[in-house]
């Protein structure tokens, strides 16, 4: 199953939620995949930080073609090999954690939404000069919702996605919407050490849902 850069687009500014997981069991990362995909998520994230990641994330794949709609894409992919490594394994997005413009003409080549990491006014302009149409804020931590407030009427109507120091409460996640978010990425504290260890995938799904209408009410 493929899908368009649009067609993602849409679904993150849609849901305006990606879950954010790495994991080496394959078993356990596509039962937490299943498990957000029932809490209504449709755009998932696997992050590449595992020593067998490309094998998870092969096998995450085939998971996916038997949930209809579930768009999923690697994260925290650094270069131009990579990116190709992954897109084509069947990626249908490329996650970034940094600005590497290298990246760009890969993934526009075969017409796959590229989303790169930028923690400066100077890094979203060369993102956006680059042809990037989702771009993602990090360290949220670090850069706080009053970053996004600040540069959003300078350069208006970027489509930020915010990852690192969001958490799944109301307060969190209106904080970086009411700042002017398009999206947010949680990881850790969604994919939490105990929901993990004890393979509590209703918990998962029940969070998936909860953070799902907050962020419904807030938007």
């Amino acid at each position: 199953m493929s899908f368009t850069k649009q067609q993602i687009i849409s679904s993150i500014r849609e849901t305006g939620f990606v879950p954010l997981l790495s994991h080496p069991d394959p078993q356990v990362a596509a039962e937490a995949m299943k498990a957000a995909y029932r809490g209504g998520v449709r755009v998932f994230e696997y992050t590449n930080r595992q020593p067998n990641s490309f094998e998870v994330f092969k096998s995450l794949l085939t998971v996916a073609e038997s949930l209809p709609g579930l768009m999923l894409g690697i994260g925290t992919i650094m270069d131009k090999e990579t990116s190709l490594k992954y897109i084509s394994a069947g990626a249908h997005f490329i996650i970034a954690p940094i600005l590497n413009p290298e990246m760009a003409p890969v993934c526009h080549e075969y017409n796959k939404l590229w989303i790169p990491g930028c923690a400066t006014l100077t890094e979203i302009v060369s993102a956006r000069n680059l042809g990037a149409e989702v771009i993602k804020i990090f360290p949220g931590s670090v850069l706080g919702p009053g970053f996004v407030s600040a540069i959003m009427p300078v350069v208006p109507h970027l489509q930020l996605m915010i990852t690192g120091g969001v958490e799944p409460t109301e307060k969190s996640l209106a904080a970086w919407f009411h700042a002017g978010a398009t999206c947010v990425g949680l990881g850790s504290q969604l994919f939490t050490k105990e929901i993990l260890e004890n393979q509590d995938w209703s918990r998962l799904e029940q969070t998936v849902r909860y953070v799902l209408d907050v962020i419904k009410t807030i938007k």
